[in-house]
C-alpha cells in the first residue's frame, strides 16, 4: 500500500472527510483507514435492520475508539437531517457508501431502493452541491453491467442493459451525478465495486453465508450449478483505491468526443473507475478453498440462476491504474485466509477436529 502521507496531505486537517454508511461494511474499513492516517471522519448511517445490527454495532464500537470520529445516525432520505449534518461539520470531502445493498432482496422489497438509492443519493448531491464540496466519491457496483457479455467489464463499454433494480438504480446514481457535475462543475468519481470480501463483512454475501452454513453443517446454496466466474475484491484493495482517490477530484476529459462518446469520461469534472481483482475466479474453486481453510467439506445443494444475477464478472482496472497508480492484487486465498481467521474470531469458532 502506499504511505498514507501521500494522499492524506492533499485533504485540509481542518475538516473532516463525511463518510456516509459508516457502519456499514466498505464504510466501516474506509472511515478506520482515514483516522489511522490521521485524518477526521464524520460518519453518517440510519444502522437500518437489512441484516442483524450487532455487527454494525461492533463496527461502529471500533470506530468510536478514535478521537477523530464523529457519529451522525441519520437517513440520507430525510432532506432535513442530512442538511444538518452538512451545516454542522462542513465537510469538503464526500464519500457515499450508503445505499440498500442486494440484489436479489431488490427483487422482493423494489421500493427500499428508490427511497434509499434514488432520493437519498439526490438528497446527497443537493447538499453538494449547495454547500460547494470539492469531491463527492460515491458507490456504484458491477452490476451496471448487466447482461454484458464481453470480458472483462471496461468502463468504456455501454451499461445499458441491467438485470436487477439494484443495478439500474447505481446506474441512475452514475447518470445523476453526471448531471450535476455537467449542471454545477460538482467534481464526482463513481467507483464500480466488484464482489467485495473480508473481515466485517455483509453476512448475506457468499463468502461470509457459506461459511457460517459450512461449520453449521448446513447446505450451502450453488446457484447456476456453480457454472459462475467472479471477480472476488478483497476489502483492504477497494479502501485503498477509495483513500487515493478522494483528494484528487475528478477532472474534465479535454479529449472528450461527443460524436464517439467515452462512457467513463465526460466534458465535466466526472469520472468512473471499476474497482476489482482484475481477475475472475470460478465458484467452484471459491468454494473449495474456503473448505480447506475452515476445515470442513460443505454439503451443497445446486441450483438455476437466480432471477437478477450474472454468469461472469470481470474487471478491467486500466483507467484506475492510470488515475492512481494502484490495482487491487490480493489473491483470493490470501484474502479469504484473513476473512476465516476473523470469522472464527468474530463468532468464536475453534478448529474442525
Amino acid at each position: 500500500m502506499t504511505d498514507p502521507a501521500r494522499w492524506m496531505d492533499a485533504l485540509p486537517s481542518d475538516a473532516p472527510v463525511l463518510v456516509t454508511g459508516a457502519a456499514g461494511f466498505i464504510g466501516f474499513h474506509l472511515a478506520e483507514r482515514l483516522m489511522q492516517a490521521g485524518v477526521p471522519v464524520i460518519g453518517l448511517d440510519n444502522v437500518n435492520d437489512y441484516y442483524d445490527t450487532s455487527l454494525k454495532d461492533a463496527r461502529l464500537a471500533l470506530l468510536r475508539q478514535y478521537p477523530e470520529f464523529q457519529f451522525e445516525k441519520a437517513d440520507l432520505a430525510d432532506a432535513d437531517a442530512l442538511g444538518a449534518v452538512f451545516d454542522a461539520y462542513k465537510p469538503r470531502h464526500v464519500v457515499n457508501l450508503a445505499a440498500q445493498a442486494g440484489v436479489r432482496y431488490s427483487i422482493e422489497n423494489p421500493r427500499a431502493y428508490g427511497e434509499a438509492n434514488l432520493t437519498g443519493f439526490l438528497n446527497v448531491l443537493e447538499e453538494c452541491r449547495r454547500t460547494e464540496v470539492a469531491h463527492l466519491v460515491y458507490a456504484s457496483s458491477s452490476s451496471v453491467y448487466g447482461g454484458n457479455r464481453k470480458l472483462p467489464f471496461s468502463v468504456a463499454d455501454g451499461v445499458d442493459h441491467p438485470v436487477s433494480l439494484y443495478a439500474a438504480t447505481k446506474k441512475a446514481n452514475e447518470l445523476m451525478a453526471h448531471t450535476y457535475s455537467h449542471l454545477y462543475g460538482l467534481p464526482a468519481t463513481g467507483l464500480r465495486f466488484f464482489t467485495v470480501y473480508g473481515p466485517y463483512g455483509r453476512p448475506d454475501m457468499a463468502y461470509y453465508s457459506f461459511a457460517k452454513a459450512i461449520v453449521e453443517g448446513r447446505p450451502i446454496k450453488v446457484f447456476n450449478h456453480g457454472e459462475m466466474e467472479r471477480d472476488f475484491t478483497y476489502i483492504d484493495d477497494i479502501v485503498e483505491g477509495v483513500a487515493r482517490l478522494i483528494p484528487r477530484p475528478a477532472q474534465p476529459n479535454p479529449e472528450f468526443d461527443p460524436a464517439a462518446p467515452d462512457p467513463g469520461t465526460s466534458w465535466a469534472p466526472h469520472r468512473v473507475y471499476n474497482i476489482g481483482n482484475h481477475q475472475r475466479e470460478k465458484l467452484m474453486d471459491f468454494i473449495r478453498i474456503l473448505e480447506e481453510l475452515l476445515g470442513r467439506e460443505a454439503v451443497k445443494e445446486y441450483l438455476p440462476m437466480q432471477p437478477g444475477d450474472v454468469q461472469a464478472t470481470w474487471a478491467d482496472v486500466e483507467a484506475l491504474e492510470e488515475a492512481v497508480g494502484f490495482a487491487p492484487n490480493t489473491s483470493l486465498r490470501d484474502g479469504l485466509a484473513k476473512f476465516v481467521d476473523w470469522f472464527r474470531a468474530y463468532h468464536g469458532v475453534g478448529d474442525a477436529t
